[in-house]
């Protein structure tokens, strides 16, 4: 579980946090007894430790393995199994390969993680094990031949038919080229598909002990244009169909449609949502606001209701950048300084705005980039969206995760960091490289953690705090920040033992809607509660202190899509580390906290509201690498200064929503 540790200096209700098992949300006075823990749907025993204000676990989300078209080919010989062990503190072997088909390089977490799911690309699941396992259909066949050799060619030769939208798999391992029953392929990939919900059972810590929860899931693929559409499935519990694939559903409205008539509506007790990610990647087509030609208000609004309901969380942040901002694009108001943070290393001049247009290439980081690209402005299409339609088809949550290739959830630090890609950047000279098949190597980072607010840890409880959009995301660190909105804080309240308990029964957390200012209230804005706690770090994780809390809003102003950043607590610093030391930088807080009021509200405006909270600047993983080589073996983009050296971590809360009504406040 990851309870805080105990800083010097942490406030009582931090504390209060992290002992209490026994206090109601919906008000500040004790039961008698605790709540019942939630509805089991699979067979398990109840949870032993379980805190009605919920705790922060942290897990991600995003994770593939030897299943993994494009993890095989580069030597990933890791399984589901051992991810999940990995996960909770086992070691993994990672390439290159021994004579004896074993990784060479071995690499353990320092920090188990609470919760991971692997998802491993749903289309190829049956290609992969057709061609890596003598004897299986397709086999002997030239393509899998070539899928053998391994490299970037293997991965390109299965990857192109992810962007052509066809319905038609590779003939030559298939038996056919349809996407049908009668593939050969479908019975390999539904071998797979058990072994991975075996996987996922076997790692789910059902005793009272609830010490580690694993999903069942898998990635859905789409790539149309070469413009990265991808979803991570994530399913409730064991009740689960067949995935879905970019075959059998070219656009993310078939998948969503796919999802909720074969899981959903099926009569199983199956549950399911699914995380877009990489926007960044892919050319203003992500969260394109776009309905079938000649389709009604009713039938829009029926499918911004459905993409809302399946699509609670987006991924903001993962090795591949950060998909929140981005500044330099046409229709994002000011620039925002922090908006840089892990972004493409192209020259300025390669950078294209799609405009309200879209483009194509950017699953290999190529073509051009759109506003809605980044979450912060689909966030805000969302505001528009709802006030012509009743409906915000754009409610998300953020989290983020790692996107590992290597079998390895949770490896995300800055100091330990070998690489997400097998041989495409198990060496220190290719980890500090551009890439090869895709730009990469130095332009990744570790990738991020998914954090989520819940009551225990269990599938039922985390699920549904994914649900309900209570979860942030961070960039790697194990940060905390809470966030409340109401309409009467007290602005003492970060010194209250109670905090939890009022922020809960006075207001929302993150995730949720503002609710209808109370009938008499004088409130003239709403107040919010801003808080985090910095990592406490590890055994081998330096920590590092937090420098500040911003809240950024979004919002409608005369039709007009805009936004504010406003530095709410804390204290914004210049010092930077040494490169050559990467000695911290002194200074920051162990934990921050406000009472903080919107001064620039109009009830008349719909609104969102999100937390960014800012560690102080340190190293990057890059410079570690540098560091620890000799000069003369150092490459270039150790040297180069588009290169950054320097890293400030960050977390992301989920929004809040303010919606105008018929009772505003009033002075």
């Amino acid at each position: 579980m990851s309870d805080f540790l105990r800083p010097t200096g942490m406030p009582k209700w931090v504390v209060r946090a992290t002992l209490t098992t026994a206090t109601v949300l919906t008000g500040c006075t004790p039961p008698e007894t605790p709540p019942a823990p939630p509805a089991y749907v699979e067979p398990r025993q109840p949870c032993a430790d379980r805190s009605p204000l919920r705790r922060a676990y942290f897990g991600d989300l995003h994770v593939h393995t030897r299943n993994s078209f494009d993890a095989w080919a580069f030597e990933v010989r890791v399984t589901p199994e051992q991810a999940y062990a990995f996960a909770q503190g086992q070691e993994v072997r990672l390439p290159p390969l021994a004579g004896n088909g074993e990784g060479t390089q071995r690499l353990r977490l320092s920090r188990p993680l609470d919760f991971a799911a692997v998802t491993d690309h749903s289309e190829f699941l049956g290609e992969v094990q057709a061609c890596t396992v003598p004897g299986s259909v397709g086999y002997e066949s030239a393509a899998c031949q070539s899928y053998r050799a391994g490299g970037n060619n293997a991965i390109a030769g299965l990857g192109i038919k992810l962007s052509l939208g066809d319905g038609k798999r590779i003939a030559d391992i298939c038996g056919n080229s349809d996407s049908g029953a009668a593939s050969g392929c479908a019975p390999l990939l539904g071998e797979v598909w058990r072994r991975v919900q075996q996987a996922a059972d076997g790692a789910y810590d059902r005793s009272s002990r609830c010490s580690f929860t694993s999903f069942v899931g898998y990635e859905y693929t789409g790539a149309t244009g070469l413009s990265t559409l991808h979803r991570n499935v994530i399913f409730k519990n064991d009740h689960v169909p067949a995935p879905t694939t970019y075959f059998e559903q070219p656009t993310p409205e078939g998948l969503w449609q796919e999802l909720r008539s074969t899981c959903q509506q099926a009569g199983t007790g199956c549950d399911v949502l699914a995380i877009p990610h990489n926007s960044n990647e892919s050319n203003g087509k992500m969260f394109l606001v776009e309905y079938p030609e000649g389709s009604t208000p009713a039938e829009q609004r029926a499918q911004a209701e459905l993409r809302s309901a399946l699509e609670p969380v987006a991924e903001i942040y993962q090795h591949k950048g950060d998909s929140e901002c981005m500044n330099g694009l046409s229709g994002v108001g000011a620039p925002d300084e922090l908006c840089g943070f892990e972004k493409t290393l192209r020259e300025p001049a390669q950078i294209k705005d799609c405009g309200e247009g879209t483009g194509s290439g950017g699953t290999a980081r190529m073509g051009c980039f759109a506003r809605r690209d980044f979450l912060r402005n689909a966030l805000l299409d969302g505001l528009k969206e709802e006030q012509r339609l009743g409906v915000n088809p754009f409610r998300l949550g953020l989290i983020a995760s790692s996107d590992t290739h290597n079998g390895t959830p949770g490896a995300v630090s800055e100091t330990r960091f070998i690489g997400h890609r097998g041989t495409d950047d198990n060496t220190v000279q290719a980890q500090l490289g551009r890439g090869n098949l895709t730009p990469g190597g130095v332009e990744f980072s570790p990738g991020g953690l998914a954090g989520v607010w819940a009551e225990e840890n269990s599938r039922p409880a985390l699920f549904a705090a994914l649900l309900r959009r209570e979860v942030f995301g961070t960039s790697g660190p194990r940060m905390t920040v809470r966030f409340f909105a109401g309409w009467d804080y007290a602005q003492t309240l970060c010194d209250d033992p109670q905090l939890l308990e009022k922020g809960y029964a006075q207001g929302v957390p993150m995730g949720g809607l503002l609710p209808t200012l109370p009938s008499g209230q004088g409130a003239v804005a709403p107040s919010f509660i801003v808080a985090a706690q910095r990592d406490p770090g590890g055994e081998t994780e330096p920590a590092n202190k937090l420098q500040l809390l911003q809240v950024v809003k979004g919002f409608l102003k005369d039709g007009q899509l805009q936004t504010q950043v406003f530095d709410v607590a804390g204290q914004r610093t210049a010092a930077q580390p040494d490169p050559l030391t990467c000695a911290p930088v002194s200074g920051g807080a162990d934990s921050l906290c406000k009472v903080w009021r919107d001064p620039s509200f109009d009830p008349q405006q719909r609104a969102f509201y999100y937390v960014r909270v800012l560690e102080n600047p340190s190293c990057r993983w890059n410079a570690y690498k540098c560091r620890a080589l000799p000069p003369a073996e150092r490459p270039a983009s150790c040297s180069d200064p588009s290169v950054p050296k320097v890293v400030t971590e960050r977390a992301w809360s989920s929004p809040i929503w303010y919606q105008p009504s018929a009772t505003v406040p009033t002075k």
